[in-house]
């Protein structure tokens, strides 16, 4: 079943657009706002975004752009102005698509579809970067920033955090970090995994930032989980 994400601040448009879409078999995603679209891009990785272009928080040319920037997801623009110049922008930003509102929902689901023809079977490719509350990670770039400011990490550092972050909500033992991070030659001890975590938390969980990212799963060893809080009560 292909995965649709309706991104529209108007609730009635979303109402509208998922009752076309499941009828047509899509599974069907919704958000409201550019954050909630970027973080649900990567958590759900879509088959295609149906993305408004005016929406608070983040608009639609950002998200259009981070996504592009990680991804090759199909992108159906929508937007209230009819502007040829948004039209442009929009698919020069790397939409696949573009409708004007308002629009037929038979429409928008017959793009929809022919999109995805274009498209193909593959599978979406690996996400190349990663959007969270507060905290961006780059892969290509191999950096990571803080509320928009650098961080520096080890390479060790950034591994560790990228691998969690690619599996958010899944526990790794100590045993399996040290085996995908530091291979299966290599003879250390699992503290060294603690040491890593410790001094990652250090860098990436200042205790004025408002988000935790690497928590402990007694018993098991930790995972990547998005955790807001009003003030730091040291390691989780």
């Amino acid at each position: 079943m292909k995965r649709i994400l309706v991104v529209d601040d108007e609730p009635n448009v979303c109402e509208l657009v998922q009752l076309y879409l499941e009828k047509e078999g899509y599974r069907v995603y919704l958000a409201h706002d550019g954050k909630e679209a970027l973080d649900m891009i990567f958590r759900r990785t879509p088959d295609l975004i149906v993305l408004d272009l005016m929406l608070p928080e983040v608009d639609g040319w950002e998200v259009c752009r981070r996504v592009r920037k990680a991804m090759s997801t199909p992108i159906i623009m929508l937007t209230a102005r009819g502007e040829d110049v948004d039209k442009i922008l929009g698919l020069e930003l790397g939409a696949d698509d573009y409708l004007t509102k308002p629009f037929n929902p038979r429409e928008l689901v017959a793009r929809i579809k022919a999109v995805l023809r274009r498209v193909g079977p593959e599978e979406p490719e690996p996400a190349k970067a990663m959007w969270f509350p507060g905290l961006e990670i780059d892969s290509l770039e191999h950096k990571v920033r803080l509320n928009g400011k650098g961080v520096t990490l080890t390479p060790k550092e950034f591994d560790l955090l990228w691998l969690m972050a690619s599996n958010q909500g899944r526990a790794f033992s100590r045993a399996q970090l040290l085996e995908q991070i530091w291979g299966y030659d290599f003879f250390g001890d699992e503290r060294t995994i603690d040491v890593h975590v410790k001094r990652l938390r250090q860098k990436i969980e200042p205790e004025s930032h408002p988000y935790r990212y690497v928590q402990t799963v007694w018993g098991v060893g930790y995972k990547f989980e998005v955790v807001r809080c009003e003030a730091s009560s040291g390691d989780s």
